[in-house]
């Protein structure tokens, strides 16, 4: 089964006065491209952090926002006004330096900021215990991320495979057209030469030259090569996660033999299915970039 690189997990743990509580989430990216925000004094185990959700999540954009909040036994909390009004004229020169609209719901804005509520045990040190829940937290909502991923992966397996599906029925509806086509093809260049007053021609080497032009035109070998591309996306597919970059590369091959049907066909119902082919074929290109 394939993995979504999108997904979001939460999770919390409860140490004494304190509610930690861990968000994570990712979308699609070419490599880990992680951002991590802690409060002030979880800083030193970062490193910890990092490493420990980089070994789970493998690629993607992943951003990882760990919080805490003093439970009801704890002491009272207060807001940290002094660093609040830094932050409100810090967002306020943003503004007019950016040209931005300033926030409408300042209150809001600046709650959410590292370090607005203090507490008086927010300035007590961090003991090894708090340090451990953090990470118990950061796993879990790493956890109930991969299980996101994993469901979107099913679902988006399910997506594939019927465009797949529809692609092959699409190619199967060609061979209808085949015969019709080179009879359609040398009529076409008969009707053109009978059109050349006074103009004799070997009617021998008419036919070989039409032969010639016919293997010209001959599909077999991108059919049989789509095929088995379609063939490869679905083994690859049925291979286990990890296999984006060349679920990628194997749409990129198939676009390749459906463009050269489309060059060779010369025939206007088989220029139909290949757009057909090209509007599955780009929905599967659109989703890819978010598989594993």
């Amino acid at each position: 089964m394939i993995l979504s690189m999108t997904g979001f997990g939460k999770a919390s743990v409860v140490y004494k006065n304190k509610k930690i509580t861990a968000e994570i989430k990712s979308l699609n990216s070419k490599q880990l491209d992680f951002a991590i925000r802690l409060p002030q004094q979880y800083r030193e185990i970062e490193l910890v952090l990092r490493n420990m959700v980089a070994k789970l999540l493998e690629r993607g954009k992943v951003d990882l926002y760990v919080y805490s909040e003093t439970t009801e036994e704890a002491a009272p909390a207060m807001l940290n006004v002094p660093l609040l009004t830094t932050y409100m004229k810090q967002l306020q020169q943003l503004s007019q330096t950016l040209g931005i609209p300033q926030p409408q719901d300042w209150l809001a804005t600046l709650l959410r900021l590292p370090d607005a509520i203090k507490t008086d045990s927010a300035t007590a040190e961090t003991d090894e215990g708090e340090l451990e829940a953090i990470k118990q937290a950061v796993e879990k909502a790493t956890t109930a991320l991969i299980e996101f991923r994993t469901q979107e992966g099913d679902r988006l397996e399910k997506f594939f495979k019927q465009k797949i599906e529809n692609i092959r029925t699409l190619l199967a509806d060609v061979a209808q057209y085949e015969g019709e086509r080179v009879a359609k093809i040398k009529a076409r260049i008969l009707d053109s030469l009978s059109k050349l007053d006074g103009v004799e021609y070997d009617h021998n080497r008419f036919e070989q030259e039409m032969i010639f032009y016919i293997e010209k035109l001959d599909i077999n070998e991108e059919k049989l090569r789509l095929q088995n591309h379609l063939d490869y996306f679905i083994d690859t597919l049925d291979n286990g996660h990890g296999q984006g970059k060349k679920l990628g590369f194997i749409s990129q091959e198939m676009g390749r033999e459906i463009n050269t049907l489309g060059s060779k066909s010369n025939h206007a119902e088989m220029q139909i299915i290949v757009v057909k082919m090209k509007d599955e074929l780009e929905q599967i290109k659109e989703q890819v970039f978010n598989v594993m």
